[in-house]
């Protein structure tokens, strides 16, 4: 049936197509390109982000706990916090593929850890890697799993900004902590226990296990999230 007659009833050219009558494929296509830059991020996303962000800070947390209180095993907190938390960062990233959450977390992190007492090389190493996992991640539009997973490892080495002053500056590090109420018994132990061989073998450690700790996200992710087009 005709809609109507002569050329006031034809839309465009045989060539042109309605925005509305885009195809699947096309339509998916331009959703799924991750955003660039914050002003891309919604509300949800914000919220997303805030959520996942609260469960990082818990498991790194956990992890502090088991290690931090000892002043000779507080040296392998990094390492302990980077193995529990590699899926809910990697959740993240799958959850909202777009920049800004990766470096909303670091500095969210970091501004928690310099009000809390930590060494305020924390914090400024955790905003500053933050940035950097949000980069890295970026370069594969976050959604290519080893450049995610090599953001991960990147951002777990935050807490060396403030360990790595027990070589740098140990009296410096030691009067900033025991100015925010550490104890100086546990300076001096902590002092004791740096040997030389002990900051690379940190650095390692955590490595090794943000890596673990990643791949381990990246098996859980793909069985529970691949169904509904979710990959880290």
């Amino acid at each position: 049936m005709s809609t109507g007659d002569g050329g006031t009833g034809q839309k465009g050219g045989p060539g042109e197509k309605e925005s509305g009558d885009r195809g699947p494929a096309e339509a998916n296509s331009t959703e799924q390109v991750p955003t660039r830059g914050f002003a891309g991020l919604t509300a949800r996303d914000l919220i997303t982000t805030g959520v996942f962000t609260a469960v990082f800070l818990v498991f790194m947390m956990i992890g502090s706990a088991l290690f931090a209180p000892n002043p000779v095993l507080t040296f392998w907190m990094p390492a302990a916090s980077a193995l529990l938390t590699g899926p809910v960062y990697l959740l993240l990233v799958a959850k909202v593929p777009k920049h800004g959450p990766l470096a909303i977390l670091g500095v969210v992190i970091g501004a928690i850890m310099f009000v809390t007492g930590m060494y305020w090389g924390w914090a400024v190493s955790s905003a500053l890697l933050g940035v950097v996992a949000d980069i890295i991640a970026g370069f594969g539009r976050f959604r290519v799993k080893p450049l995610n997973l090599t953001a991960f490892v990147v951002y777990s080495l935050a807490p060396m900004g403030s360990y790595i002053m027990l070589w740098v500056d140990p009296d410096a590090y030691t009067a900033y902590l025991t100015g925010k109420g550490t104890e100086r018994a546990y300076m001096d132990t902590m002092l004791d226990t740096a040997v030389d061989w002990m900051l690379p073998a940190m650095i390692l450690a955590t490595v090794v296990c943000a890596l673990v700790s990643g791949l381990v996200g990246m098996r859980l992710l793909r069985r529970q999230f691949e169904r509904a087009g979710v990959t880290a």
